[in-house]
């Protein structure tokens, strides 16, 4: 296979615009540039949350999702054109089904810390949603398939799941829990007077 790069510093970009995959040329702030960035940093951040560690099958996931991103990323680049198979979007819901089954019912909302994988897997999430966003505003002015859109919806879904795994995986053999917000409605269902006074 040629070699697909040849120089990084084009120096092309200095008007403000930048070259996509069909050899048009758009502005930086154009929401097709905006998405593309946004899945770009979400893989960045799943390339750091995989310094940290986990079980090997959740490692296994993330690194095929990486892949999968950088076909979204290349979908995003070319107007028109398909990368990312749907295939891709079922294996986001075998995935959340899997992981899912594994976890306790959650009682309250929970906070985005704990351990520093789980903590990264939230900030994973988040950039997750904040690319949806964009796929969805670059889609209300192009044409775009479903399935990018959908993949990063399951896929915000799903480091939500591996962050409460991550947060039970310990290094050191203990088992961990989800960090729960301290709500007045979860004090008052976890306080003993309330238990006692519910009994009588």
């Amino acid at each position: 296979m040629g070699k697909r790069l040849t120089q990084i510093a084009t120096r092309t970009g200095d008007d403000g615009t930048t070259g996509l995959g069909d050899n048009t040329r758009v502005s930086k702030n154009s929401l097709r540039v905006h998405a593309m960035g946004d899945v770009d940093e979400l893989n960045s951040h799943i390339g750091l949350l995989l310094c940290e560690p986990m079980p090997d099958d959740v490692r296994a996931l993330l690194v095929r999702i990486q892949h999968e991103l950088f076909n979204l990323g290349g979908e995003l680049s070319i107007p028109g054109f398909e990368l990312l198979k749907p295939e891709a979007v079922a294996g986001l819901d075998a995935a959340l089904a899997q992981h899912n089954a594994t976890l306790p019912k959650l009682e309250e909302f929970i906070l985005p810390a704990g351990t520093r994988a789980a903590a990264q897997a939230h900030v994973c999430r988040t950039v997750a949603r904040r690319a949806e966003r964009a796929v969805v505003a670059l889609g209300a002015q192009d044409a775009l398939r479903p399935a990018p859109r959908q993949y990063l919806n399951r896929l915000s879904d799903l480091l939500f799941v591996l962050a409460r795994v991550l947060n039970r995986h310990r290094p050191d053999g203990s088992v961990g829990d989800d960090v729960y917000w301290n709500s007045a409605r979860l004090a008052a269902a976890t306080d003993p007077k309330n238990k006692k006074d519910s009994a009588t």
